[in-house]
Order: structure tokens, then C-alpha cells, then sequence
């Protein structure tokens, strides 16, 4: 595979800092020029250290294939982990639905087998929490 404009351009910093490493008497400037046009790279590589032309292409392509190979394994991880927590939020929103659904089942059953208590309780919570309300919005 050939390196690409693109490519270069969408690694170029980690790109930059391997050329550096390998070739350090590659300024900082003209690396900077030379952003994202392969053909002006492999032209400065060459003209200030004396590498042939393929050796340099070679270099690049090396460098990009590790880049796109490390963003494609980051990507897999990123939709691994993704995957994991859906099923997690799944399971725990399964679990309680099976809970809430438990919970209306029992309180069904309880009014059923005691109709009068269950109206009582009913009527003493709505007075209680309608007491409560109003003390809290009154007016001061």
C-alpha cells in the first residue's frame, strides 16, 4: 500500500515525531512545510539526509499502517466496550422491570385479599401526603 495524503495528514503528529527520531537533522519548520503532500516529504527526507526515494516511501508506509492499524484496534475496543455496556444496561433494565412488575403483582394481591384495609391505607397515605404538601407551598 502506498501512503496517501490522507493518511499522512490523519497521523501526521505521531508521524512528525518518528521522522524526528529517525532523521533528526529534520527541522521541526520544514516538516511543517511539507504537511500531509507526500511527494514534498519524500523530496526533503531525501534531500537532507541522502535516503533513496524507496527506502523513504518504505519508512512512511511502515509508519502509516502501524497508525491505521493502532486506530482500527482503539475503534474495536471503543465497540467492544460499547457492546458490553448495552447488554449491561439490558440486564439491569430487565431486572427492574421484573421488580417493578413484582412489586405491582404483590400490591394487586394484597388489595384483592383485603379491599377495606388496603381502601384505608390508601386514604390515610393521600391525606398525609396532602397535609404535607400544603404545608410546604403555604404561604409565609
Amino acid at each position: 500500500m502506498a501512503v496517501n495524503q490522507q493518511t499522512l495528514e490523519g497521523n501526521w503528529n505521531e508521524i512528525k515525531g518518528k521522522l524526528h527520531e529517525k532523521w533528526g537533522q529534520l527541522t521541526k519548520d520544514e516538516l511543517q512545510k511539507a504537511r500531509g503532500n507526500v511527494d514534498q516529504l519524500v523530496g526533503l527526507i531525501q534531500r537532507k539526509t541522502g535516503e533513496a526515494r524507496e527506502q523513504v516511501e518504505e519508512f512512511l508506509n511502515e509508519l502509516t499502517e502501524d497508525g491505521s492499524g493502532a486506530v482500527s484496534r482503539a475503534a474495536e475496543t471503543v465497540r467492544n466496550y460499547a457492546s458490553q455496556a448495552v447488554g449491561s444496561m439490558e440486564d439491569v433494565g430487565g431486572r427492574a422491570g421484573d421488580f417493578v412488575k413484582g412489586g405491582y403483582q404483590q400490591t394487586e394481591r394484597m388489595i384483592q385479599q383485603r379491599p377495606m384495609e388496603s381502601l384505608a391505607v390508601g386514604f390515610g397515605a393521600g391525606l398525609i401526603a396532602g397535609v404535607v404538601i400544603g404545608l410546604v407551598i403555604r404561604p409565609r
